[in-house]
C-alpha cells in the first residue's frame, strides 16, 4: 500500500505515464523537423511536412476513404451486435457458449491468416479489390469488439424494465427505444468507438484485399515507407493524433465522456 500511495508509487506512475506517452511525443516532435529525413534532434523547426500532406492528394483521399470505411464498418457492426447481445444476454439455450465463441472467433485468428482467407474467398465470389468486400471484411473483424462491449451492457439490464413499459402500453419498438437503448448506450458508444478505431487502423488484413481504388490510410502509409524515409508519415501521424485529441475534447464538452462511456451524468 505504501508503494501505491507513497512517493515511490507516485514516481512509478509518473514514469509509467511518460513511458506510454513517449512514442506519441516523439512522433509529434519529428513531424516538425526541417530535414529531408527522420531526425531528432533536428537543426530547425518547419511546417514543410504538414504542407507536403496537402501536396500529396493520395494521403488526403486515403484519409477520407478510411474515415468513411471505419464509420460504415463500425455502424454495421453495432447494428449486428445489439440484437445479438440482447439475444445472448436474455436467453439460455443449448449451444449458447459455442455461438458466443463463434462471434468472437475473429479475435483468435491472426490478421495475416484472415487477410489470406478473405483474399481467397473474395477472389472466388468476384469481390476481390471491391469496396463491398473491404466493408464485409472490416465488419467481421470489428464485430467481436462491438459485441463484447454491448453484451457487457446488456447483461446488466433487468428485463422487467422492458416488460413494465410494455404493460403500460408501449410497443416493442417504443420500449426498446425509450428503455433498453438508453441503458445500452454506454456499451453501444464504447463499442462503436473501439470498432471504428480498429477499422481505421487496420493494416495487416487490409493490405491483402485492398486495391488501388480502395486504399486505406494505413495501407497508403505502409506503401509510402517502402519507398522513402522522409518525415511525411510522421506528419500524417501527428495530424491524426491532433484530430483525435480535438475530437475527444469536443465530445467531452458537448456530451460528456463519463455520460457516454459510463452511463452517468456529469
Amino acid at each position: 500500500m505504501q508503494f501505491r500511495n507513497g512517493p515511490i508509487g507516485l514516481l512509478f506512475h509518473t514514469l509509467f505515464i511518460l513511458f506510454i506517452l513517449a512514442p506519441i511525443v516523439m512522433v509529434c516532435a519529428v513531424a516538425f523537423t526541417s530535414e529531408g529525413f527522420i531526425s531528432l534532434p533536428t537543426s530547425g523547426l518547419s511546417l514543410r511536412w504538414f504542407r507536403a500532406i496537402l501536396d500529396n492528394p493520395r494521403f488526403v483521399e486515403a484519409f477520407w476513404f478510411s474515415l468513411g470505411l471505419g464509420t460504415l464498418s463500425a455502424t454495421l457492426a453495432i447494428a449486428l451486435a445489439v440484437p445479438s447481445a440482447l439475444a445472448l444476454a436474455r436467453n439460455r439455450f443449448r449451444g449458447r457458449e459455442a455461438l458466443v465463441a463463434f462471434f468472437l472467433s475473429p479475435l483468435m485468428i491472426p490478421h495475416v491468416v484472415l487477410g489470406l482467407a478473405f483474399l481467397k474467398f473474395f477472389t472466388t465470389v468476384d469481390l476481390a479489390g471491391t469496396y463491398v468486400g473491404l466493408v464485409v471484411a472490416h465488419v467481421i473483424l470489428v464485430m467481436p469488439y462491438a459485441l463484447r462491449l454491448v453484451l457487457a451492457s446488456a447483461t446488466g439490464i433487468d428485463p422487467a424494465l422492458e416488460r413494465a413499459a410494455q404493460s403500460l402500453g408501449a410497443s416493442n419498438w417504443t420500449a426498446f427505444r425509450r428503455v433498453v437503448l438508453p441503458l445500452l448506450l454506454p456499451g453501444v458508444v464504447s463499442g462503436w468507438v473501439i470498432a471504428f478505431i480498429t477499422s481505421f487502423d487496420e493494416l495487416t488484413m487490409s493490405i491483402f484485399i485492398a486495391s488501388p481504388s480502395t486504399t486505406t490510410l494505413p495501407v497508403r502509409i505502409f506503401l509510402h515507407i517502402e519507398d522513402t524515409i522522409d518525415p511525411l508519415v510522421t506528419a500524417v501521424s501527428a495530424v491524426l493524433i491532433y484530430v483525435t485529441i480535438i475530437a475527444i475534447f469536443i465530445l467531452d464538452r458537448v456530451v460528456g465522456l463519463e455520460k457516454l462511456f459510463v452511463g452517468k451524468g456529469r
